[in-house]
């Protein structure tokens, strides 16, 4: 029995994995839940699950929680919040596996923190690997944890290395549906409304994620994520279009093979794959064949996405270009979903951010958490100027 620490329970992942969960109840219980800010979501899973612990965002939700479950007659689940209460989540000494599906980097303490505990994790969450991968790999490498990745991108080709070694290894193609603007002309991407963007034609995300994929920032920050979790170079981690989503990634090896990976676009397929490796457990989750009968990979379009460009270009510089990535996006992302940008201003955004980032590589996690913030200020300023 593996008990699991839920870390962004009440989000698409978490619920996700909550539904493995209860599929396989003989190999997965539950330990801790850090469910943020939903405290109705929050409220029936710990009705459902029980946990030993669960966290709010802050001290109000976490009371409003323990209310709901006194005057449901729910007893012996310690309440807490913030960041405390989530690395407390997450380095529980019954939870054996962690699932960090927190969204940004308000997970980076507890993700740390589990791996300095020893605890295995599934990692969902691209902006840790972004902001801190260099400090998150080798502390994992030092301490022989294991780092599973549940994007689908990165768990296709952790699938597909399970056959080759890293020496041999050319290429690292991440596979991107192109999002909902991979035609429309360039003239009328001035024009292009939050209504627009977030109609995914592939996946139900959240809103940032979703933003992300019309942007093509989303690949470039995998781009990034891939560099750090495969120990590869950018130069090595190329990006191919590829609009049916059916191909989920694909690894060439020197000798000229390449593999990949292909499933069900259903995230619950990466989540057991994590959960349960080197094991491969039986489930319905079946791909129907017919679906290969016309696949497309194209090259992406820099000019129409220069997003992907600039994700490049700060995994060739690292450190503090990658952290001010991640936040600038984040916060233009914002703007954009109020309206106070224009799509395009999301990579411009982006790009005058990086320009006046001076370049380092903290070597610690608070470190990492003050240039994010300053990175966050200097995105809302630029933001404030246009």
């Amino acid at each position: 029995m593996k008990r699991l620490a839920i870390l962004g329970s009440t989000g698409s992942i978490g619920q996700s994995t909550l539904s493995i969960v209860e599929q396989y109840p003989e190999r997965y219980s539950v330990a801790t839940l850090a469910a943020g800010r939903n405290v109705a979501s929050a409220f029936q899973q710990v009705q459902r699950w029980r946990p030993q612990v669960v966290s709010l965002a802050t001290e109000e939700l976490a009371g409003e929680l323990a209310d709901r479950l006194k005057a449901a007659g729910v007893t012996g689940v310690e309440v807490t919040w913030g960041t405390a209460g989530t690395v407390a989540c997450a380095t529980h000494p019954e939870a054996d596996f962690v699932v960090s599906a927190i969204v940004g980097v308000a997970g980076l303490e507890a993700t740390h923190a589990a791996i300095l505990a020893g605890k295995p994790i599934g990692l969902a969450n691209k902006e840790c690997m972004v902001a801190a991968g260099e400090i998150l790999t080798a502390a994992a490498r030092e301490r022989n944890v294991p780092l599973l990745p549940i994007d689908s991108e990165h768990n296709a080709v952790h699938q597909c290395m399970r056959v080759g070694q890293p020496n041999e290894v050319k290429f690292v193609w991440l596979t991107a549906s192109g999002g909902p603007f991979r035609k429309l002309p360039l003239a009328d991407f001035a024009h292009i409304t939050p209504e627009q963007a977030l109609k995914h034609p592939t996946w139900v995300m959240g809103q940032r994620i979703t933003i992300d994929s019309a942007t093509m920032l989303n690949k470039g920050l995998e781009v990034i994520e891939a560099c750090r979790l495969f120990h590869v170079p950018a130069s090595q981690v190329r990006v191919t279009v590829h609009p049916q989503s059916t191909v989920h990634s694909l690894v060439e090896f020197v000798d000229g093979s390449i593999l990949a990976q292909i499933s069900v676009t259903d995230m619950r397929l990466p989540i057991l794959y994590a959960l349960a490796y080197p094991e491969r457990p039986a489930s319905n989750l079946t791909f129907d064949l017919a679906a290969l009968s016309h696949l497309d990979f194209e090259q992406p379009d820099l000019e129409r996405f220069p997003c992907l460009r600039l994700a490049y270009e700060a995994a060739e510089k690292g450190g503090a270009h990658s952290i001010a990535l991640n936040a600038a996006d984040e916060i233009a992302v914002e703007a954009f979903l109020a309206r106070k940008i224009t799509f395009m201003g999301i990579p411009r955004t982006i790009e005058k951010v990086l320009e006046l980032t001076p370049e380092s590589h903290p070597e610690t996690i608070a470190g990492v958490l003050a240039v994010d913030e300053q990175s966050r200020t200097l995105a809302r300023e630029v933001i404030s100027r246009s």
